[in-house]
């Protein structure tokens, strides 16, 4: 059966979607899966071996350039996992005979099968429910999945120029500071600056700040308030799968919930992360795919007291991890 399923948005929402590609992919060896996703997250799908064919929704592109490149694909099936009324009426005009999707607003008419999920009532994650919407066409489905789920190669090499480069001597915390979320899902500057040199003072890790190719003035913002200190400041350019080579060998990823933390839950590194306290934003909706027992999570309240109060358990368990 050749299986299309779709989750276009951002790095995080797709990997929460990867889950449900693998085991849709090994419910039956002849399964082939067809992932239609937004350009940003090509490469690391087709690093997964678990999708065989890549659609690339251009959001310039018309409904009927989108179902026509479908239609090459002679799907037998579809399972949207987030839907729009532009992916939908793009696989109505494909002609999809079966076509699976969440029960959410006008797009829910284009498809064959419309579940009731309700995932604002947060009862379980986004994977989970990805994951659920799968037993529609597969009743008997194993929900089981490898974690971590992406193994990529030679990252023992990467890692090691690394270390090599920046003679490091200890292994590495990771902090990636960028606000991915609003702004009570993280910390400020001056906050993660406090944290950071908690623990440089106990001269356990050698501590590496990481910044995405549109963080620049952050980038420059932590070299001044951390100069002489010995952090490395790695600015991402050489692209997404050296990055995750080069996370999945770190000992502990701090940031807020945003795609760069899902990204090493996949591939199984051990993450501290910050969520919005609500239910929409929680860590009981946005966990990582990963092994639970690596990741440590907290609710950032926007309340002073209350912040103040986690900030101080923060650095506690960063300087005691």
């Amino acid at each position: 059966m050749n299986i299309l399923v779709v989750r276009n948005d951002k790095l995080g929402d797709f990997i929460t979607a990867l889950p449900a590609m693998y085991v849709l992919k090994h419910h039956n060896k002849n399964n082939k899966i067809v992932a239609c996703i937004s350009k940003i997250n090509e490469a690391l799908a087709r690093k997964c071996d678990f999708i065989d064919e890549v659609i690339i929704d251009n959001p310039e592109s018309s409904v009927e350039e989108l179902s026509l490149e479908m239609k090459k694909h002679n799907i037998d099936a579809s399972i949207t996992l987030f839907s729009n009324t532009r992916v939908a009426f793009a696989q109505f005009l494909a002609r999809i005979p079966i076509r699976i999707a969440p029960a959410t607003k006008i797009a829910q008419f284009f498809y064959t099968s419309r579940v009731k999920q309700k995932r604002s009532e947060v009862k379980m994650a986004e994977f989970e429910y990805n994951l659920e919407l799968t037993k529609v066409l597969f009743p008997d489905i194993n929900l089981e999945y490898p974690q971590p789920l992406l193994v990529l190669d030679d990252t023992a090499k990467v890692y090691d120029v690394f270390r090599i480069n920046n003679d490091f001597q200890k292994d590495v915390m990771a902090f990636h500071i960028g606000f991915g979320g609003s702004s009570d899902a993280n910390w400020n500057t001056a906050e993660y600056e406090s944290l950071i040199r908690s623990v440089l003072k106990e001269k356990k890790y050698q501590v590496v700040l990481t910044f995405g190719p549109d963080e620049k003035k952050l980038y420059e913002e932590m070299q001044i308030r951390l100069r002489g200190l010995g952090v490395v400041f790695y600015f991402s350019l050489d692209g997404l799968i050296y990055f995750a080579k080069l996370i999945s060998k770190f000992k502990l990823f701090v940031s807020t919930s945003t795609g760069t933390y899902h990204l090493a839950s996949l591939v199984g590194t051990p993450t501290l992360t910050f969520f919005g306290d609500s239910r929409f934003a929680s860590a009981s909706r946005w966990k990582g795919i990963g092994d639970e027992n690596l990741q440590t999570h907290f609710m950032l309240p926007s309340d002073d007291i209350k912040r103040d109060d986690i900030f101080e358990e923060v650095k506690l368990k960063l300087i005691t991890n």
